[in-house]
């Protein structure tokens, strides 16, 4: 079998495949030298790295922009239905390299939402993006002295050159009870479909005050204070607030999320106006939900509900009862958790104070829902109070998960166990009552970014072998079953994964200063930092590890370089002492003389896209170990299996499904289920029955607790503690013998090789339902209804009146 190409082989094939238009490579370096000289005003004896990448930027821009024209033209002509994704975070990565994938600018290179718009764009929707632009991203995570610092993320300020600015579509956003109105600045960025001249837009918001901003001060002499209350209102979208599943009802929170629906659904009525073939001179909204979906991405853009409420109510003069029917068939909602602290419960005083219209609305729509309950259950207060989208209980609160619920025509969890879970517990009452409304809708990634950016030599090494139609056809890595026991096929898979190890190894050293053993099993644990997710129950399994290893020096051990990491929300106390003491663990293992290469343990600082796109394509063992019932669905599980990771994990989330479709024996599956955490629920979780009858655990924890990890402050870890023999809802010692035992598994498969890589190659095979592709395609035909295409819009050097003659199926 040929030997792939090395990546810097591959990053010197620039394809120019699909392109019509881009005659051959020195075009592109015109423009790209155009750019440089007459955009960012520079030779190349003064130009930067950042110069050449922005360069760069525009000259593939200038490829997007007659597609992304052509693409809005075909839209306005053909009039299909259109879909509207709202979500306060879009986590896009990179822009650069996954454009030029798309494009076929370039063929293979480096690089909860993103992929989903990337799917959208390739199958041809008539779909669109709406969120916040973010003056500040989530911060970015510094490590001192072991702790997690916060620095704030100023990724604007270079510029970006993907998006455009569009002042001609600037919108009052919101307009708070005796305050001045605050102005939408929409931003457009470019989302390409998949060679298919598609180019969809995702438009972000800022927010602005006008010119007059609080001039009553100005006329009264204090034109400075006029200017400097500009603040108040640009503040709105000026931090993104981080997520750590426990909601926190800050008044900022709330402007956001109702700037963000406000501006949003004034511009979805304004394209609706200028699409809609309707009466002269008077808009028809009955087709509304025909032309219109809207997808409502967890509760954040809740309030989008009794704000389309007010619009055709109070200013397009529709009764009740038809803007509620209208109202219901537009909206969707994907649910995203089912941690109750993690719902969103806004209290009545705030809305009352901020919004009391849409207080009023709600407190309507509340009131027709539970006349419909009496009159099915009559009598039945408790269901009621269960049902009612305003929580009685201490402080007055909308449950906004319950507004979204009613104000919708479908609802779906993002995993098969996940939508059962928020079937039969979270939202039981409300399934029994409509249970054709709720669905499931597993996530999905897209393989562009998460195969062909981010793992070259791997995605190169598939399409020797099954061809390059899995790119948009994830189902056909299915033939690779086929290849499990080619020798040859085998030994590539291996070499790839050595060489991105390898290349990983090197950054490591590079930038973290540690030298680690490249053929040690990367064991991988990357994801928010979060009591849920147990990166407590592998810090124990690494300080056993550690143990084992110095009482018996010379017995056989698979080395192991353990690397975790992810960002803690920054008032999570729990959570951040959880990265110290990762960190502290790692000083005293990393620093032994007795363990040398055989165990390493690594914090990754600063976790994000662009390192996961390094760190996923060189893992081994994907660490996915959440407590059975609690992970809504993952998709980090799904990226690292596409890229030939093997996965231990409990029975959670998306993991399920991935057993499913790989057999349960092709993973490393150990714990407890969810029936067995009900199960102890109703018994008791009684911790310090673990810890006395495992002698391991107990080892552990009294190490732990006496300071061996923290000599200089032997209480440092006291409320971490506390809190494992406490307060633990998420059961660590429940599963740790089973999570030690599954792990012996792994060391031992590890030694053999090529059992190993027939694994990998399984798993690999088995990820085709998670293609998000896949996932996009079931929303749009059972939650948007509308169709995808693999029609091609016409490239920019056809006629436009070719357009005509492309009519959407």
């Amino acid at each position: 079998m040929a030997t792939p190409l090395t990546d810097q082989e591959k990053r010197k094939q620039i394809s120019i495949r699909g392109i019509v238009g881009v005659e051959n490579v020195a075009e592109l370096k015109k423009s790209f030298n155009r750019h440089l000289h007459f955009t960012l005003v520079k030779d190349r004896n003064i130009a930067t790295p950042r110069d050449y990448y922005f360069a760069l930027a525009h000259t593939v821009r200038d490829h997007l922009v007659g597609r992304w024209i052509r693409t809005q033209q075909f839209y306005y002509e053909a009039d299909p239905k259109r879909v509207y994704y709202l979500s306060l975070e879009f986590y896009m990565g990179r822009t650069l390299q996954n454009t030029m994938i798309n494009l076929g600018l370039q063929n293979f290179i480096e690089n909860r939402s993103s992929c989903f718009l990337d799917s959208m764009a390739t199958l041809g929707l008539a779909a669109y993006g709406y969120g916040i632009r973010y003056e500040y991203g989530i911060f970015n995570q510094k490590i001192r002295d072991g702790w997690q610092v916060e620095e704030a993320d100023d990724w604007l300020r270079h510029g970006n050159p993907w998006e455009k600015a569009r002042p001609e579509y600037m919108l009052d956003g919101s307009k708070w009870v005796d305050t001045q109105v605050v102005l939408a600045m929409p931003y457009d960025t470019p989302i390409p479909g998949y060679m298919n001249n598609t180019v969809n837009t995702m438009r972000l918001w800022s927010a602005r005050a006008p010119n007059d901003f609080n001039l009553r001060d100005f006329n009264v002499g204090d034109y400075i204070q006029a200017v400097l209350d500009r603040n108040l209102a640009e503040n709105i979208s000026r931090v993104l607030y981080p997520n750590d599943n426990f909601f926190e009802g800050k008044e900022l929170r709330l402007k956001q999320e109702y700037f963000v629906v406000a501006a949003t659904l004034q511009d979805i009525i304004r394209r609706f106006k200028t699409t809609k073939k309707g009466t002269p001179g008077r808009t028809s909204f009955e087709s509304f939900p025909d032309k219109v979906a809207i997808q409502l991405n967890d509760t954040h853009p809740a309030m989008a509900i009794p704000e389309l409420m007010r619009i055709f109510v109070d200013i397009e003069k529709l009764d009740w009862d038809t803007a509620w029917d209208l109202t219901r068939r537009t909206f969707a909602y994907t649910n995203h958790t089912v941690l109750p602290e993690a719902l969103e419960r806004w209290p009545v005083e705030l809305l009352e104070t901020l919004l009391p219209r849409h207080l009023q609305i709600i407190y309507q729509i509340n009131q027709s829902h539970l006349d419909r309950i009496s009159a099915l259950f009559p009598n039945n207060i408790d269901k009621l109070r269960k049902m009612s989208l305003i929580e009685e209980d201490g402080c007055k609160r909308v449950n906004m998960a319950h507004l979204c619920i009613v104000g919708s025509h479908a609802v779906n969890g993002v995993a098969e166990i996940h939508s059962n879970i928020i079937k039969t517990e979270v939202f039981r009452d409300f399934s029994e009552l409509e249970p054709e409304k709720f669905q499931n809708k597993t996530n999905g990634i897209t393989p562009r970014r998460w195969l062909l950016l981010c793992n070259p030599g791997l995605a190169e090494l598939i399409a020797e072998v099954i061809g390059e139609d899995y790119v948009k056809d994830l189902g056909q890595l299915e033939k690779l079953n086929d290849f499990v026991d080619d020798a040859a096929f085998i030994r590539d898979v291996s070499k790839v994964k050595q060489d991105n190890k390898l290349k990983f190894a090197q950054y490591l050293e590079n930038e973290y200063r540690v030298k680690i053993n490249p053929s040690s099993m990367f064991d991988v644990h990357v994801k928010r930092i979060h009591e849920y997710k147990r990166q407590l129950l592998n810090c124990l399994h690494i300080i056993t590890m550690y143990n084992r290893i110095r009482k018996n020096p010379t017995a056989p051990f698979v080395p192991r370089t353990v690397i975790i990491g992810g960002k803690a929300a920054p008032g999570y106390h729990m959570a951040k002492m959880i990265i110290k003491l990762i960190t502290s663990v790692g000083e005293v293992v990393n620093n032994d003389p007795v363990v040398g290469n055989k165990l390493k343990v690594i914090f990754l600082e600063n976790y994000r896209v662009s390192l996961a796109e390094k760190v996923i394509p060189a893992t081994d063992l994907s660490e996915q170990i959440s407590t059975a019932g609690t992970e809504a669905s993952g998709t980090g599980n799904m990226k690292f299996m596409l890229n030939g990771a093997l996965t231990i994990g409990t029975m959670d989330g998306a993991n399920v499904e991935m057993a499913e479709e790989a057999g349960e024996e092709n993973l490393f599956i150990f714990g407890m289920r969810v029936e067995d955490v009900a199960e102890l629920d109703k018994k008791g979780y009684d911790a310090m029955s673990y810890y006395k009858k495992i002698p391991e655990l107990k080892e552990v924890m009294d190490q732990i607790t006496s300071g061996f990890f923290s000599p200089k402050n032997p209480e440092l870890f006291k409320d971490l503690t506390n809190m494992l023999f406490k307060y633990d809802r998420f059961k660590v010692f429940a599963d740790f013998e089973a999570y030690m035992k599954c792990q012996e598994k792994v060391s031992k498969l590890y030694q053999n090789p090529t059992e190993w890589t027939k694994m990998v190659i399984k798993n690999i095979a088995a990820t085709g339902k998670f293609s998000s592709d896949r996932t996009i395609t079931e929303y749009a035909t059972e939650v948007w209804g509308v169709k995808p295409t693999d029609l091609k819009i016409p490239p920019p050097n056809e006629p436009r009146e070719s357009i005509k003659n492309h009519k959407p199926t």
